[in-house]
């Protein structure tokens, strides 16, 4: 008898009544049945899915901020290489785009999204991503994501988590954007699906666009700047460390390119930036490109008589005080940082830790508004980044948008005046002023401006344009106004704004 045979004979003496194949261990006796139902065998997911997920989390429950939450997470727990590559996309890439797959999620599940817990949401947004958003497999993406709602939520939300998961794989991206467009009762609202945002944020940004010359029809393209994770931007602080030993010292995998119209802005195109020294030890930063061009033109602008106390209205959490002080280290200047939150004057220190001894007169802790009647006329130039709704960042802080509301404005646009007015008077005579926001909205930079200036006849307008071209050497592309504003699908930055002004008596 072959051996073969032996095995067919064994395997007919294992047959129960019914002629159904047992095996082996049932036959001998040893049954080894799973306690759990079948839907249940596959509990929880892989160590990146769950930190997106925790991330998701902390952000709605917590009201924190992504790039504050993951990286401490992916070092607790040493998930690292790709693994920490597919948990920042998945996190990061959930939530820019929550507003698309909310419209889509909502066609796919039988009641209203408010009514979901939001946990079973956020699984919900994560399985969305990935198979909208990523190149992960359709069955990959589906069961890891039932496994964390059974680790998460419960064996029950998981079966509905498949359910719907199916439904979206049913479609692809494409033909699910043709049907919010579609569907959208208006371009506001089909902008707003289809780019991600708020319908509000839509309007306040075509509304920007307008103002400043552009076409409304650029709306896309901006919401899909925003959407494209931004690259990480270093400042190479002038009279601290140049710009060839800046890319000299580069190691550890870290790759620098020149940024594209700033002179100390390079491109981070691989590596960790704090294994470049000047990082690590303050002689550089991260800082965006337009953060710099904004602070390197306060720099330029013209001055009537001497040129030697500076002052940062609003300095926390430290770049631009860092760039102005080294500018002003190069001039014989001084600089005073002022700062209202403790914790962000702290950062303020720890930014200029590298600038030489002398040149930072004062990092203080105090309220803006107060600083114009306490030193009347004591500073040459002036910065006043104030606090805005940060829709120019919304790349770098995908969450924001989901928070901000129009009410916000009312509170933000009253600060941001009176912050104006108080580095107004802070100014000397023939001094200048820098107002800064890292918002395009009308009501946080042109009308904000306006407003304070009605009110005075002390202030003019100066060519912030032309201070940008004198810092930089380059044809920034800019509208024909006296005012700059930059945009993230156009010059690749932050949407900052610059309004730069004299006091003229």
């Amino acid at each position: 008898m072959s051996a073969r045979d032996g095995r067919r004979d064994g395997g007919d003496e294992r047959r129960d009544a019914r002629g159904r194949q047992r095996g082996a261990a049932r036959a001998r006796g040893e049954r080894g049945r799973t306690s759990q139902a079948p839907s249940e065998r596959r509990r929880g997911t892989d160590p990146a899915r769950t930190a997106a997920f925790d991330v998701l989390r902390e952000v709605d429950g917590s009201d924190a901020y992504a790039n504050l939450v993951l990286p401490p997470l992916l070092r607790e727990r040493r998930i690292t290489g790709r693994d920490a590559a597919f948990a920042t996309e998945l996190a990061y890439g959930t939530l820019r785009l929550r507003g698309r797959y909310d419209a889509v999620l909502a066609r796919c599940v039988d009641r209203p999204l408010e009514r979901l817990d939001p946990p079973l949401l956020d699984v919900l947004r994560l399985g969305a991503h990935q198979l909208l958003g990523m190149r992960v497999p359709q069955h990959a993406a589906v069961s890891e994501t039932v496994g964390l709602a059974r680790a998460r939520v419960g064996a029950g939300p998981a079966q509905m988590v498949n359910a719907v998961l199916r439904r979206v794989a049913a479609t692809d991206l494409d033909g699910w954007l043709d049907l919010l467009r579609a569907e959208a009762p208006d371009p506001v609202a089909a902008s707003a699906a289809v780019g991600s945002h708020p319908a509000w944020i839509v309007r306040a940004l075509r509304e920007a666009l307008a103002g400043d010359g552009r076409d409304v029809g650029e709306t896309d393209d901006l919401l899909a700047a925003d959407n494209a994770a931004p690259r990480v931007t270093l400042v190479a602080r002038p009279g601290l460390v140049a710009p060839d030993e800046l890319t000299a010292d580069a190691s550890g995998g870290v790759r620098l390119a020149a940024g594209r119209w700033s002179p100390t802005a390079f491109v981070l195109e691989s590596g960790d930036p704090l294994a470049v020294p000047a990082v690590a030890d303050g002689r550089a930063g991260v800082q965006d490109e337009g953060s710099q061009l904004v602070a390197l033109a306060l720099a330029a602008a013209p001055l009537d008589g001497p040129d030697a106390r500076w002052l940062d209205l609003c300095a926390g959490p430290g770049g631009k005080a860092a760039l102005l002080a080294a500018l002003a280290a190069q001039r014989g200047a001084r600089l005073v940082a002022n700062e209202v939150a403790p914790h962000r004057a702290r950062l303020v220190r720890q930014a200029l830790r590298a600038v030489p001894d002398g040149v930072v007169e004062d990092v203080r802790t105090g309220d803006g508004r107060d600083l114009g009647a306490l030193e009347p006329g004591g500073f040459d130039r002036v910065m006043v980044d104030a606090p805005c709704t940060g829709l120019g960042a919304l790349r770098r802080r995908p969450e924001s948008r989901w928070r901000r509301t129009p009410a916000d404005l009312a509170h933000l646009t009253t600060l941001q005046r009176e912050l104006l007015a108080s580095a107004l008077d802070a100014v000397r005579v023939g001094g200048v002023v820098a107002y800064v926001t890292c918002s395009p909205h009308l009501a946080e930079t042109r009308l904000v401006v306006d407003d304070v200036l009605r009110r005075r006849d002390d202030v003019e307008r100066l060519d912030a344009r032309a201070a940008v071209g004198a810092a930089t050497g380059r044809e920034v592309p800019l509208a024909d106004r006296t005012d700059v504003q930059l945009w993230p699908h156009v010059h690749g930055t932050d949407a900052m704004h610059l309004s730069l002004l004299r006091r003229t008596a």
